[in-house]
């Protein structure tokens, strides 16, 4: 697991990297920001991936969880890998009978 990867959540759609940049700079190098778009409206989900330079400037951002932006309090936590799942394929025939 990435030491130095936040998951920061709860913001407003409205608000965008330049601001999240401004927001968490003051802590530390920021090496990647993912702000996570809907594949459908283009628009922002309300959550982003921001990868620290070191692991300490990472916890020293976690202060910022709880902080108001946009008029809500901002959710910052260390970012959780995600479960491998094997291929892509999906399974599962819809509950249709078998054709005999």
């Amino acid at each position: 697991m990435q030491q130095n990867k936040l998951y920061v959540g709860n913001f407003p759609y409205s608000v965008d990297e330049a601001q999240l940049r401004e927001l968490f700079t003051p802590y530390g190098e920021i090496s990647e920001l993912a702000l996570i778009m809907d594949r459908e409206t283009g628009r922002p989900k309300g959550f982003a991936f921001i990868t620290f330079a070191s692991q300490q400037s990472a916890e020293k951002a976690l202060e910022l969880n709880g902080r108001d932006l946009g008029g809500r309090p901002l959710k910052v936590n260390m970012a959780m890998e995600r479960e491998a799942h094997g291929g892509g394929a999906r399974r599962g025939g819809g509950g249709r009978a078998p054709r005999w």
